[in-house]
């Protein structure tokens, strides 16, 4: 039998966290996401299946380059300031599989430096 990829892993795990952790529009849900080469993020109300904003290295203007811990650091900021502008403050956090560890702290700590509650 062959073991699973880390592919196949992060997909399962992926799936147990989203049979616990769903959005509403009082507290929508915050993914995170990360390629190789970049980092993304957004806010999702499940209920009405609307992304309400969302932030990533791929935007015009964005100065960092690759899926890094400054780059997500900046990320969560950007997701931050426009949940708080969108009048959003309390979020569930969706880590998508991967270890809530490096990018993924980072991310989470800088929205919640700029006012996100989770």
């Amino acid at each position: 039998m062959a073991d699973k990829s880390r592919k196949q892993i992060r997909s399962s795990i992926r799936v147990r966290i989203r049979k616990k952790v769903r959005g509403t529009a009082e507290r929508p849900r915050l993914a995170v996401n990360f390629s190789n080469q970049n980092v993304y993020a957004q806010l999702i109300d499940d209920d009405k299946g609307l992304t309400i904003c969302s932030a990533s290295t791929k935007e015009k203007g964005f100065d960092g380059k690759g899926a890094n811990v400054a780059s997500a650091t900046k990320v969560g900021q950007a997701v931050a300031e426009r949940a708080v502008a969108a009048n959003v403050s309390a979020v569930v956090f969706d880590r998508g599989g991967f270890f809530y560890h490096g990018k993924v702290k980072a991310l989470a700590d800088a929205a919640r430096e700029k006012g996100l509650k989770f």
